[in-house]
């Protein structure tokens, strides 16, 4: 439930040299899907999130940990894997 501690600052998305919103997407994403009450829609959940994310204009993740680096609540680079895993699965 480490995901669920995101409290949506955006300071991820101000550090990151491509605007990415991932880590916030995949915190969320993460923390809903892990919950008995979000599995039902877990699937619709994360493809809808990423083409909301995309059709928003924020870049893509390209692993530089600055979204890391300064998060105030530690979210972990982890939480983008396991999205990138759940869209696929998804799709």
């Amino acid at each position: 439930m480490d995901a669920a501690s995101c409290i949506a600052c955006g300071a991820c998305v101000a550090a990151c040299k491509n605007a990415s919103a991932m880590l916030f997407v995949s915190a969320k994403v993460s923390h809903l899907g892990i919950l008995p009450q979000g599995k039902p829609e877990k699937d619709r959940r994360v493809v809808n999130m990423v083409k909301k994310m995309d059709a928003e204009g924020f870049g893509n993740c390209t692993v530089t940990g600055s979204c890391e680096a300064v998060c105030p609540k530690e979210i972990s680079l982890d939480f983008i894997a396991r999205m990138n895993r759940e869209y696929g699965a998804a799709l």
